[in-house]
């Protein structure tokens, strides 16, 4: 992928649990593996989040055999008061790409995010 930074210490603007939703978004039945290689966390680390988003609303899952569906409540508002109003919906129209956004290909269809019968 073109422009990935490498390592780094410090602060970013985007959180761990947002980059977390926006695969789960990009996903619904992304394991955990590949959330976590994505995101660049360990595998512990991206349960405890989806456990987070789980018990605060924002999340839900099913299992079918050994695959986890996951639902993204689109309409939950997000918990910081500087962001009163703003739903998940809203955050994840800024976070989430297509693969070919992420090849830098042009994409012609009309945004997931726009479409009414969403899997999130």
């Amino acid at each position: 992928m073109v422009g990935v930074p490498g390592s780094h210490s410090g602060w970013t603007f985007v959180t761990n649990h947002a980059r977390v939703l926006a695969a789960i978004a990009d996903n619904p039945n992304v394991r955990i593996r590949d959330i976590a290689a994505r995101c660049r966390l360990t595998e512990r680390a991206v349960q405890r989040i989806i456990s987070d988003l789980e018990q605060d609303g924002y999340l839900s899952h099913t299992r079918d055999g050994r695959t986890n569906t996951y639902r993204i409540e689109p309409d939950r508002v997000l918990r910081h008061p500087a962001e009163a109003g703003l739903t998940v919906a809203s955050l994840l129209s800024l976070l989430v790409q297509d693969e070919s956004d992420r090849a830098g290909k042009p994409d012609t269809r009309p945004s997931r995010l726009m479409e009414t019968n969403s899997a999130w």
